[in-house]
């Protein structure tokens, strides 16, 4: 079993301190890989369904021809392995506001190990996701497919400042970025949010706001989340 809480890495960050640790879950007799954001737990390996399921259904909804994907939130990278999968990906441009985050993928401290970065179609990117598409992007610039996993829901943020982009302006700016018949998906662990599918439905012709259920074998039940599709077109 060894220690029960193992810290991999610990930097200080411009939003508080960032761990990557390995703990043992006496309950099912496992060791998972958590990151922790000050008092934020972001992600577990115990609970991936939601990360892949976005990707799933995110490109499910997209057009029968070459994609470019981005992915706004690198996290333990199964969203972007899943989008990697879909024979129609020429390319996913993963974007994360976390400098050691993107380290730990490249040094292989993660449970995908190096995998991300040895994909020639995958590109690792250090930035601000809600600030990608300020400048307006020309057509051949634009994504296919756009997926976003960063905050835990559109009103739980992990910074103030992501506020913007939940409003109609910031979805209207994402929209632009987004190619003729392309695909916004989103995830949240909050159940479907009335006001932010008005916001959408502002922005976007179609928005389905699916709720995902999957086993949760602390509690012995079952858990949810919700992944929003916008069809841009």
């Amino acid at each position: 079993m060894g220690r029960l809480i193992e810290e991999l890495d610990y930097r200080v960050t411009a939003m508080g301190p960032l761990i990557l640790r390995r703990r043992w879950v006496a309950a099912i007799d496992t060791d998972v890989i958590e990151v922790i954001l000050g008092d934020e737990h972001l992600m577990s390996s115990l609970f991936t369904v939601g990360e892949i399921e976005l990707s799933l259904r995110g490109l499910a909804a997209a057009p029968d021809r070459p994609l470019r994907v981005l992915v706004g939130g690198l996290g333990l990278g199964y969203t972007a392995r899943a989008a990697l999968a879909d024979p129609r990906v020429v390319s996913v441009e993963v974007v994360d506001a976390l400098a050691p985050v993107i380290e730990w993928h490249e040094a292989g401290l993660v449970p995908l190990g190096e995998s991300l970065g040895q994909e020639p179609r995958c590109h690792l990117r250090l930035g601000d996701f809600f600030g990608w598409f300020d400048a307006r992007r020309s057509p051949e610039d634009c994504y296919d497919v756009v997926l976003l996993d960063i905050d835990h829901s559109p009103r739980n943020l992990l910074h103030p400042d992501h506020a913007r982009f939940y409003e109609v302006d910031g979805l209207q700016r994402l929209r632009d970025g987004v190619a003729e018949g392309g695909v916004f998906a989103m995830w949240s662990d909050e159940g479907p949010d009335a006001d932010f599918v008005a916001a959408l439905e502002t922005v976007f012709v179609k928005v389905r706001a699916e709720v995902v259920a999957f086993d949760n074998p602390l509690t012995g039940g079952a858990s949810t989340c919700t992944i929003y599709v916008c069809d841009r077109d």
